[in-house]
């Protein structure tokens, strides 16, 4: 075939020779040794422009030792033999959207997640910001679902009870010449129907964002970029998921997946085996095991990691929304480029850079990547400083070679949905992204059977007391009804007792440290815990009813502490 040989000649020239390549249901197929991850890489992104279906890149590296999936430890049989109508793979933002939104219907759920919690991973671990969607090249998903899941957070977020803010994104120019792009953005913002966007001069952005640099000449500025809490937008999904039917289990890992003809009929889990009508694939950087485990592998996820930094709330003050140094190369990039950006609860946070690396729970980060973003971003707002920093963590990104997301029923297997390489804007597309799984979900299951609405679906969900929000009129309110809620635990972020015990009484269990920590916050201010976390540990295990040597900081074997350092007698004394 001429693409084949074209591509072999492509291999050839960047040093590639000792691959195999082919073209098999629909995708290319890549097998064979190479030196390199950079060349495993180069290799899939040349095979995605043949315009396959997909990329399904089985490329080695020679000497590279890839660590196996992490696993729980827990190994029981509380799912015995469970049949459901839908089984649905991961615990992400798309997973318990997809979860809330079939809970509409007259069907049993089951979502099954291998970590101890929901938004574990990529749906925790990203800068919070719902894109206006002028990134994605027009005509892809990306570009449809994120403009029209940025339309939905309205909404979603005030039924939910999630902040929510509008705070919009400044494009900032220092050259002139930068005017002349001008009908190439509006070009292409009229593809992807994104609105709100206006160039404006120095004055202007002065305005909008006082105390950026002066090195500047204007600006490009989007209404209608947003920001909220990504974790706390999973938890919403999750919990109202919950009140609306739908069962969780956590620590739960698909081990094998039993498949007749060409339809799911088993999935096994460490927990028991589930036998479901219909399978949601949302497992996020291990979607594609999860299709291949099901024989509908037709791509291939690449993690593509990112770090971030996030700053003091004292320097909150001096950001009011999203500002940024442009991409130029924005067509070509992988990246928007990061940026500076005011949280929805007033930190500043700085990020996130993007390269390529292999390992899929890779969470480190590096002096490198973090001194790069601080002298990239920094001067953007000068009154920042590498003081201000608080913490940085990483996440990785859900990336096919074909750089899009896959929506869609799969064409070989009947009974299963593919949510996969879900990365940036997965967020902003994340409404839209399970409305179409719901669409998928129930079209497939109606050629079995009947399949009708519930009557007494409630989408809101009550939003937890949030203290620090209050007037002091209404805290003192608060405190009147429930004493604890005047019992400040966390200072940094005043969080109450209240607040953490109502946390504990979720629809979603919560068993760790940082499940706690996701839905309150306690332990994410200044001090990062050094002082809240003895009083949280507490509560957690007066709640579980275990001792405070099981619990753990994050499921596994991430114990909090290793063993008791000081024994009472009877009396009181050490």
């Amino acid at each position: 075939m001429r693409e084949i040989d074209w591509l072999y000649k492509k291999l050839s020239k960047e040093g590639i020779d000792k691959v195999h390549c082919g073209i098999e249901g629909g995708s290319v197929h890549l097998n064979g040794e190479t030196q390199s991850w950079q060349q495993v890489i180069a290799a899939g992104k040349l095979a995605a422009k043949l315009g396959s279906k997909g990329v399904v890149n089985n490329l080695v590296v020679k000497d590279l030792y890839l660590p196996p999936i992490i696993e729980p430890e827990i190994h029981d049989n509380a799912l015995g033999h469970k049949a459901v109508d839908v089984l649905i793979i991961g615990g992400g933002v798309i997973g318990t959207a997809a979860a809330r939104e079939l809970s509409k219907w007259n069907i049993s759920i089951l979502l099954v997640e291998k970590e101890a919690d929901v938004a574990m991973h990529t749906s925790s671990r990203n800068d919070g910001m719902v894109h206006p969607g002028i990134e994605p090249r027009p005509g892809s998903k990306k570009a449809y679902y994120n403009v029209k899941g940025n339309s939905m957070y309205d909404k979603i977020s005030k039924d939910l009870g999630v902040d929510f803010k509008r705070c919009g994104s400044t494009v900032l120019f220092d050259n002139y010449m930068v005017r002349l792009a001008a009908p190439i953005i509006r070009s292409r913002a009229e593809k992807n129907k994104v609105k709100g966007i206006t160039f404006l001069n120095k004055r202007q952005v002065k305005e909008i964002e006082p105390n950026i640099t002066e090195d500047i000449v204007g600006a490009l500025h989007f209404d209608s970029t947003g920001v909220l809490s990504p974790y706390r937008l999973v938890m919403a999904y999750g919990e109202n998921a919950a009140e609306n039917g739908v069962e969780f289990s956590f620590n739960t890992i698909v081990k094998q997946i039993v498949t007749k003809g060409n339809t799911i009929v088993e999935v096994v889990t460490n927990r028991g085996i589930i036998i479901p009508k219909l399978v949601i694939n949302a497992a996020g950087v291990y979607s594609d095991s999860i299709a291949e485990m099901a024989g509908d592998r037709f791509f291939t996820i690449h993690p593509r990691k990112g770090e971030i930094l996030l700053l003091d709330k004292k320097k909150g003050q001096l950001l009011n929304g999203v500002v940024a140094k442009p991409n130029i190369a924005i067509a070509k990039s992988n990246t928007k480029g990061g940026g500076v950006v005011k949280t929805i609860e007033g930190n500043i946070l700085i990020g996130p850079d993007a390269y390529e690396q292999p390992y899929k729970e890779d969470y480190s980060t590096s002096k490198e990547h973090i001194d790069a973003l601080l002298k990239k971003h920094l001067p953007v707002v000068p009154a920042l400083n590498r003081g201000d920093v608080i913490t940085y963590f990483a996440g990785t990104r859900a990336a096919t070679y074909e750089e899009d997301f896959i929506i869609e029923a799969s064409e070989g297997i009947s009974n299963l949905v593919h949510a996969a390489g879900i990365q940036s804007p997965g967020l902003a597309s994340a409404p839209a992204i399970s409305e179409e799984v719901e669409r998928l979900t129930i079209m497939l299951l109606k050629e079995l059977g009947q399949v009708n609405k519930k009557e007494h679906f409630n989408p809101i969900r009550r939003a937890p007391i949030n203290l620090s929000k209050l007037s002091w009129k209404e805290r003192a309110e608060v405190i009147k009804k429930n004493k604890d809620y005047g019992i400040i635990l966390c200072r940094c972020e005043e969080i109450s007792k209240g607040e953490i015990i109502d946390a504990l009484h979720s629809p979603l269990p919560v068993t760790t440290v940082d499940g706690l920590k996701r839905r309150t916050r306690a332990g994410m201010g200044r001090c990062q815990g050094g002082f809240c976390t003895p009083y949280v540990m507490e509560l957690l295990s007066e709640s579980s009813h275990v001792d405070m040597l099981s619990i753990t900081k994050k499921g596994g074997g991430s114990s909090m502490v290793v063993e008791e350092t000081k024994t009472h007698n009877h009396k009181g004394a050490v």
